[in-house]
């Protein structure tokens, strides 16, 4: 039996909107100080409390081109909507787990350790760093190495503010400063930053461009492009132009040449015709005088002129002759 649908039920059918005709693009920026909202990517949202909150990743080379981290992935959380504008905060990063895999070999050391630091500016965060070995070590030299990570981690963060700690992460200075600092205990094969990430977050830097100043760099850099492309279209075309007419040209003047070819062969050939005819008119004189001595031969030396231009030699004498004069 089928089932009824009240008219009511009908006409909120009728009034649903489709919600993909209500969502609208969001521009992800990366954090004002040290980044300065730089654009990062972009996102779908039906409104602005559908975007807070949002992680975004991407790796460290198509943040800043740094081919050498491409195993590198950046986390942003989206924290606040400015207009279309997705500002973000740097929650961490972390090495894609297959590089890490590659790493750890056979007849290898492998340390790691956790450390939570806080900065400068009140933001707490985890680090936890990795040591490779040339060979395997002894769970002594491990330890020892443990601690002076963790005293160099401890000791550098804790003297700098968060964007400090950020620019530490991603130029790899940071992971230079262990390497140095280990290296003395046991070589070293590679040191990183595996994985870090923000806990608690402290007070919020208010250095670096608004962002009016970075909607204005890019408008002026847009128009700047677009102002290039233009002139060098107008200089295509011109250049263009130039070669079409100067094509022209030769074909205007090879044409010229083909027509002084084509006249002088012209007035070379009337002048033959007109010699022609200078040299064919006494053969014409001579035919007449021979058709009028055919009258005065003898039947006999017709009949021989016959035989030789191969025609027939029967006939009486005016036969003979009108023959030959045909």
């Amino acid at each position: 039996m089928a089932k009824k649908v009240s008219a009511k039920a009908r006409a909120a059918a009728r009034k649903q909107r489709d919600k993909w005709k209500m969502k609208r693009w969001f521009t992800i920026r990366a954090p004002r100080h040290p980044h300065n909202f730089k654009r990062i990517g972009e996102t779908l949202g039906e409104s602005e409390e559908h975007i807070i909150g949002r992680v975004y990743e991407m790796t460290q080379q198509e943040f800043d081109g740094n081919f050498s981290k491409m195993q590198v992935v950046l986390r942003f959380r989206v924290s606040e909507c400015v207009g279309q504008d997705a500002l973000t905060t740097f929650i961490g990063h972390y090495h894609q787990a297959d590089h890490i895999r590659r790493q750890v070999r056979r007849y290898r050391g492998k340390v790691d350790d956790v450390v939570d630091v806080v900065t400068t500016d009140g933001y707490l965060i985890r680090m936890k760093p990795l040591i490779i070995t040339q060979q395997r070590v002894q769970t002594s030299v491990k330890q020892d190495m443990r601690t002076r990570t963790r005293e160099i981690i401890i000791g550098q963060a804790s003297k700098s503010t968060y964007a400090d700690v950020q620019n530490a992460l991603l130029d790899g200075s940071l992971e230079e400063a262990i390497e140095k600092g280990v290296k003395s205990i046991y070589p070293v094969r590679s040191v990183v930053v595996r994985k870090s990430q923000l806990l608690q977050e402290g007070a919020v830097a208010s250095f670096g461009p608004t962002l009016d100043e970075i909607h204005a760099n890019e408008q002026r850099a847009a128009a700047e492009l677009k102002a290039k492309k233009a002139a060098a279209l107008a200089e295509a075309m011109a250049e263009e132009e130039a070669e079409q007419s100067a094509a022209g040209e030769e074909v205007g003047e090879a044409d010229d040449v083909e027509e002084e070819a084509v006249e002088e062969p012209a007035v070379e050939a009337e002048q033959e015709v007109a010699e022609e005819e200078v040299v064919e008119a006494p053969a014409e004189a001579e035919v007449t005088e021979e058709a009028a001595d055919y009258d005065s031969m003898t039947v006999t030396e017709l009949k021989e002129l016959l035989k030789a231009a191969g025609k027939p030699v029967s006939g009486k004498k005016a036969d003979l002759i009108a023959r030959l004069n045909e």
